[in-house]
């Protein structure tokens, strides 16, 4: 019976490790859409190498993120999980893509100007065109939706574009898909600079809960998180330390801000980082249980990945094969 739910695609680095951040504004949303859309989630791989990898630690890494998400409760029997690198049609559509693309439009992407700063020593081309590949990652699916946290969501508008644009040169070709972006838990900070997002790349350890991170770690972090010399605990501006620890334990515990305000009315920031620390110890405690299983089970992970490119690939040739006929390419 055909599946007439919208379709979502969605996909993760696999660089650094899954933060405390990529969980709460990304993957535990998948596992939640799950339900409501006929879902696709990929380990983008191909994007990673935009920075020089180590191939062992590349491949390792890659596979620990697979096994994460399944973990992270994405079920491969209802939807499509798989590896970006095994389906080569997100190479060729993105090939097809960058002819469509403006270099202006590039140039002017907010994370192509950070990461060119960041990585001075290494500003290729994939660099600029990654828009483009995660553009032909979408499209390739006939995404009907696509969540995005907010430093996505320039990206995304990118890929409509250029949707846009080719439909209005060929005919209709591609969904134009729209984004959908959480409204808690989008966008966690560092717990050592809260006017920053907290990233798996933070030279700081500090700074950035691993899911994979130990109770007493996490403990740790927390009771070291930066907040202010206010002592009240508030949900406002010129409060990013508070507002963030308020905003990861509303996601962590499905309690609005208001009422974790609330809670901790008259409370010392100490006793509060404390209470945040112990939700999301309690949080992760069965995924990381289940993660420990799944890794021990090779054979288990590569009937999923296996499976998942061939589902994906059927999909995805389809529309590659349908915008070459549009451009007017020979088709064997």
């Amino acid at each position: 019976m055909e599946d007439k739910r919208k379709r979502l695609f969605s996909g993760i680095q696999p660089s650094g490790c899954i933060t405390l951040g990529n969980y709460l504004g990304a993957v535990k949303n998948w596992v939640a859409l799950q339900d409501e859309y006929d879902c696709l989630f990929s380990v983008v791989d191909l994007h990673c190498i935009t920075v020089r990898q180590d191939p062992k630690e590349f491949k390792n890494r890659s596979l620990d993120f697979f096994a994460m998400l399944l973990a992270a409760g994405i079920d491969p029997k209802e939807h499509v999980l798989f590896f970006q690198s095994h389906v080569s049609c997100h190479a060729e559509m993105a090939w097809l893509l960058n002819c469509y693309t403006y270099i202006g439009e590039l140039q002017r992407m907010t994370q192509f100007k950070d990461k060119s700063a960041k990585h001075a020593d290494n500003i290729n081309a994939g660099l600029m065109t990654y828009p483009v590949l995660m553009a032909a990652d979408i499209l390739l699916y006939q995404a009907d939706a696509v969540p995005v946290g907010a430093d996505q969501k320039q990206h995304l508008e990118l890929t409509r574009d250029i949707a846009v644009r080719f439909n209005h040169a060929y005919g209709d070709t591609f969904k134009i898909p729209e984004p959908i972006i959480p409204k808690v838990g989008a966008r966690i900070m560092s717990l050592q600079d809260p006017t920053s997002k907290m990233s798996k790349s933070d030279p700081n350890p500090k700074a950035c809960i691993s899911i994979l991170d130990s109770p007493d770690t996490i403990m740790k972090k927390f009771k070291s998180a930066v907040t202010d010399s206010e002592a009240e605990i508030a949900y406002r501006e010129g409060k990013d330390g508070i507002n963030n620890l308020l905003s990861i334990y509303s996601a962590v515990t499905g309690t609005s801000i208001e009422d974790a305000v609330n809670t901790f009315a008259g409370q010392g920031y100490g006793t509060f980082k404390v209470s945040v620390a112990e939700a999301v110890i309690e949080m992760l405690r069965p995924l990381q249980e289940r993660y420990a299983e799944i890794k021990n089970d090779k054979a288990y992970i590569e009937s999923v990945y296996k499976e998942g490119a061939e589902r994906a690939g059927r999909i995805a040739h389809r529309t590659l094969t349908k915008t070459m006929k549009k451009i007017g390419f020979m088709i064997p």
